[in-house]
């Protein structure tokens, strides 16, 4: 099971990843980055996406099924160069962490980011 690092490298693997991070969505601090970042700061990153991150999962419209676990599993955001992805990540405490990518959009490829981040945010271990 990878830890955050182990984690952030995995993802870094994926065809036409640019930059990733595990942020805490309540903190919005970085606990991990790797690569790029698309303003060129990662904390500035994490901030900003940490503010998508609460709207997606306090608002009743992006999750009306908020007793059952973790109502958003994931936020993409698009624009012309490229592909944010938010993973939320479900851990025994209280499930504040979400892992981010961000994919170059000419040679990323969304559907396989999914999965992987998926499948990453189910083996992260935090300690």
């Amino acid at each position: 099971m990878p830890g955050i690092d182990e984690c952030l490298l995995e993802a870094m693997l994926l065809p036409g990843a640019r930059g990733a991070a595990v942020v805490d969505w309540t903190s919005g601090l970085a606990l991990g980055t790797v690569g790029d970042s698309p303003n060129s700061d990662h904390e500035v990153t994490a901030a900003e996406t940490a503010e998508l991150a609460r709207m997606a999962t306090e608002h009743p419209v992006f999750s009306p099924d908020a007793g059952e676990g973790m109502p958003v599993e994931d936020v993409i955001v698009t624009n012309r160069s490229g592909y944010h992805l938010l993973r939320f990540v479900e851990t025994a405490f209280d499930s504040t962490v979400f892992l981010y990518l961000w994919l170059d959009r000419d040679l990323g490829n969304l559907a396989l980011a999914r999965i992987r981040l998926r499948d990453l945010a189910e083996r992260l271990v935090l300690v």
